[in-house]
Order: C-alpha cells, then structure tokens, then sequence
C-alpha cells in the first residue's frame, strides 16, 4: 500500500521557515520526501534538512507585496511548481489594545491576515494551472476564539485568517483546497518569553489536558494529514491543535467539591 503522506515529488513553501513552528513543519516535509522553499527575514546559519534533502531560502519580508510574488518566483524557477504553501509566519509582541499605537496594530494585522492572504493569492495563480491544483494551510491560533488580552489585533486577525480560509476554500475550489490549523500552546525556543523559566512552562503545560505544549512537528505532522490524500475531501475547514484546550480559570478558584 502506498504510503500516503509520501511527499516526494511534491514542493513546499512555509514562510517563517527557519525557526519555532515553521522551521518544525519545513522539517516534517523534508522528511517525507518533499523539495521545501522557506523564508524569513533574516538570513540562518543552518537550513532545516533531513538527511541529505535540505531547504532552500530566501529573505523575504511577507508584508511587502513585490517581495511575496518574488518569493514565488524564487520558487517555481528554482523547483518547478508549488503544491503545497503553509502560511506560518505570524505573531505578536504584547501590548495593551488602550496604549497600542495605529500603526502597531496595523502593522500585526498585515503580518497575520494580509500578508497569507497576498501570497496565496499569488500561490493560487499558480495552482490553478497545474493539473493537480494544490493546498493552502493557514496556521491560525487559538486566540481568535477566545479573549486575547495583550494581543488583541493579534487575536482579531488570527480570527480573520480562519474566515478567510472558509472564503478561499469556496472561491478557489475544484483546484485549490484551502484549509487552517488553529494551533494552541507550543513549546518552541521562545516559549520562555511567554510562559517564563522552565517551572512556569511545566506549570503552563500541566494546565493542558494532555499535560504537555504540542512541539512544532506535532503542527508539521496535522500540515502533513492536510497536504495528503487522505484528506482530499477535506477543504475550507479549520482543525484545533491544542491537546484538549485549557482548563477553565473558574476550576482553579472555584470551592465547589468538583474539581
């Protein structure tokens, strides 16, 4: 039986690629055989690889718009063609929504909804001439379905991004198929800037009901079951990556006998 999540042949793009969730879903492609294009802002010293299939780079600023179709381009000459785009770069620095400037929210909105909405519009152009069409996965966050204090543009746009791929699945279909991770907490080599010392992550991941943060490959692993066979049925949708979610605040303060 053929292995359905064989990616040889096929080719990736996963901007963001270099480190923290990207760098591990650019690494479960190479691993399952697949030509990867990757790009950051900033150039690495090491390229995500697997055995001897390595990525290949550009620095690409996603915001700007003749560096996205750039991008594209760097890819189709250097690979062939684009079968797969992972709209992973995104993020945001903490800020309260009654201080932060116009320009900063603007600024995280473009990064986390414009910017995978530029590039895949530019990335659809080329899957719809290809006879096998191609997958779009935007990596969304549990943020836009819950408050997001300190984040809030950041949260607003990542719920924004899950609409958009409800909208694109539909727009872009038969060819295209276009879906969203919607990823909770992820233990990366930042996780200290958000959860603090090595006893404020265990403490942060025992909150999870499966008493850990997901690793980026467990993100790579979902992009991997999107980008496969066995879900060519599966468009316009968004799966929830976050190991049963988090316990309600009321449980911890709560003196009812329930816990």
């Amino acid at each position: 039986m053929d292995n359905p999540v064989d990616m040889t042949g096929k080719v990736v793009m996963v901007t963001g690629g270099t480190k923290g969730v990207g760098r591990g879903i650019a690494q479960s492609f190479l691993a399952a055989g697949a030509k990867v294009a990757i790009c950051s802002r900033n150039q690495v010293e090491e390229l995500p690889s697997a055995g001897d299939n390595a990525a290949i780079f550009m620095a690409v600023d996603v915001r700007d718009i003749e560096q996205v179709q750039a991008f594209v381009d760097f890819t189709t000459s250097k690979l062939g063609r684009i079968d797969v785009l992972i709209n992973n770069a995104g993020g945001a620095p903490h800020a309260e929504a009654a201080t932060a400037s116009p320009r900063f929210s603007e600024s995280i909105i473009r990064l986390n909804l414009l910017a995978p909405l530029n590039l895949s519009q530019a990335v659809n152009a080329v899957m719809q001439k290809q006879d096998s069409g191609g997958s779009i996965i935007n990596i969304a966050s549990v943020s836009a379905n819950r408050p997001s204090p300190g984040t809030a543009a950041y949260g607003a746009a990542k719920a924004g991004l899950i609409n958009l791929t409800s909208s694109l699945a539909v727009e872009w279909a038969p060819k295209v198929r276009v879906n969203a991770i919607t990823a909770g907490l992820i233990k990366t080599e930042q996780a200290h800037l958000h959860y603090g010392d090595d006893a404020g992550i265990d403490a942060v991941s025992q909150s999870i009901p499966l008493g850990r943060m997901a690793e980026p490959s467990d993100i790579g692993d979902t992009c991997l079951y999107l980008a496969s066979t066995m879900a060519s049925y599966v468009s316009g949708t968004s799966i929830t990556v976050h190991g049963g979610g988090e316990k309600p605040a009321f449980l911890a303060v709560s003196t009812a006998d329930n816990k």
